[in-house]
């Protein structure tokens, strides 16, 4: 038996599906997954808003916002999140992306390289393992933290 990092005790993440998208089996999944790894999930289902997901990361002072969508309207639903959150005041959140998140077949980096250029922190393909989501989370919390340490001194 092993304990979880405590850099992950006390962090909130909220989830959900963008949009008009009812696909949640993949969210609730990857929720239980980052559960069990020790983060605090706080999950908005399917048919989310974006100003849903930012009014929902103040109300619960979440640390970060993963956004899902299978079906293939993501880039439309999730254009101009970070600007939502900039106004919002909660502009350097930790925001993720991930799913089937444009129509047709375009190459992976390509779509990447558009949701990093819309203030997403990651974006994730299809079949991303959640564990390859924790760890990215764990990557960027610490990043986080270090720059913080060296930003007081």
């Amino acid at each position: 038996m092993h304990s979880q990092p405590t850099a992950r005790h006390g962090r909130t993440l909220l989830t959900g599906v963008i949009g008009s998208d009812t696909h949640i089996v993949g969210n609730r999944i990857l929720s239980l997954a980052l559960e069990s790894a020790g983060y605090r999930v706080v999950s908005l289902g399917a048919l989310t808003p974006a100003r849903e997901f930012i009014e929902g990361a103040i109300e619960t002072a979440a640390d970060a916002i993963l956004v899902s969508s299978l079906y293939g309207q993501g880039e439309l639903d999730c254009r101009g999140f970070r600007d939502l959150c900039i106004e919002a005041g909660i502009g350097d959140i930790l925001l993720y992306v991930g799913g089937n998140l444009v129509v047709g077949k375009q190459a992976w980096p390509d779509v990447e390289q558009r949701f990093l250029a819309m203030g997403f922190d990651r974006a994730f393909p299809p079949g991303t393992r959640p564990d390859d989501v924790v760890s990215a989370l764990d990557r960027d919390f610490a990043a986080r933290a270090a720059g913080a340490r060296l930003a007081a001194s």
